[in-house]
């Protein structure tokens, strides 16, 4: 990825989408030409002058200081996750000394994190790397997202299940959600990483099959995605309402596992029961053809 392009573009929807009402900025009734905060508003608020803004916007982040960042961060009213990625493509505009944040989604699957996933017996649990493949799983986390893998290509990948799947339109009710979702949390690991070639193809190949990714992707946002509740519509066991926890795996670079939980005595409780005896019984081999093949 260019990181120029990626820190102009960054910056100019984040401007873009801010009104002078929201940033506290007079306008005095002036006719206004652009939808959002001008370069000098920018400027103003930021503290600096509009030429150094200018310089920024038009994607050069190179020498440029945490405290300018964080001025930056502030007056576009970044939110955390738009904060980080911020900071992400400044240290990515000075290679000199550069060490990966993550590495690019290689990391083997250790055998603990296998260990600790099949202790969970009721809740669905998986491990994904940062090219949203699902690198491994405990039984009722492969029978949750057995639709995913009715292709033959190993392993299977979560933007590649929404984008290329039509499939995926049903197990996702809220699928503009999800697709959303799904292209905040690329367009973060691209920030982190964008010398990760394998990285780069699925988005290339995203971009050339998929209209609906191309204009997701073409808004530059994203997203931190640690926690939260889910809607899926399981074609065994009908609709789950779930509650997620995502943790990125310190000890395996590149990794992160995700945790799916039901409410205590809701309807998802007992469906849940419903899959874990499906996946150990009539889902069972084809749950360990995958888990091998993984």
């Amino acid at each position: 990825m260019d990181n120029r392009s990626e820190v102009r573009e960054f910056l100019m929807t984040r401007r873009a989408r801010i009104t002078p009402q929201q940033a506290g900025v007079e306008t005095f009734g002036d006719r206004r030409r652009v939808p959002g905060l001008r370069r000098e508003e920018v400027a103003r608020l930021a503290g600096m002058s509009v030429d150094y803004y200018t310089r920024l916007e038009r994607g050069n982040l190179r020498g440029v200081s945490d405290s300018v960042l964080e001025a930056i961060s502030r007056a576009l009213l970044l939110d955390q996750a738009e904060h980080d990625h911020l900071f992400d493509l400044a240290r990515n505009a000075n290679p000199v000394g550069l060490r990966p944040v993550r590495a690019p989604g290689d990391t083997p699957v250790r055998p603990q994190l296998h260990y600790f996933l099949d202790a969970l017996t009721t809740a669905p649990a998986f491990v994904q790397n940062n090219r949203m493949d699902l690198v491994a799983a405990n039984t009722p986390g492969y029978a949750m997202y057995s639709p995913m893998f009715t292709g033959a290509r190993r392993p299977a990948n979560f933007s590649r299940h929404i984008f290329l799947d039509p499939g995926s339109r049903d197990f996702y009710p809220d699928w503009d959600r999800a697709a959303w979702t799904n292209v905040t949390i690329l367009r973060r690991e691209v920030g982190r990483n964008p010398h990760d070639k394998r990285l780069q193809a699925l988005i290339g190949e995203l971009s050339a099959h998929s209209v609906e990714f191309r204009e997701y992707w073409a808004a530059h946002d994203v997203r931190r995605h640690y926690a939260g509740q889910k809607t899926f519509r399981h074609p065994v066991v009908g609709d789950l309402e779930l509650h997620y926890q995502t943790l990125e795996l310190d000890g395996d670079p590149g990794l992160a596992m995700t945790v799916y939980l039901a409410t205590p005595g809701s309807p998802t409780e007992e469906s849940l029961r419903l899959l874990a005896s499906w996946a150990a019984t009539e889902a069972a081999p084809q749950i360990a053809a995958y888990a091998a093949a993984s």
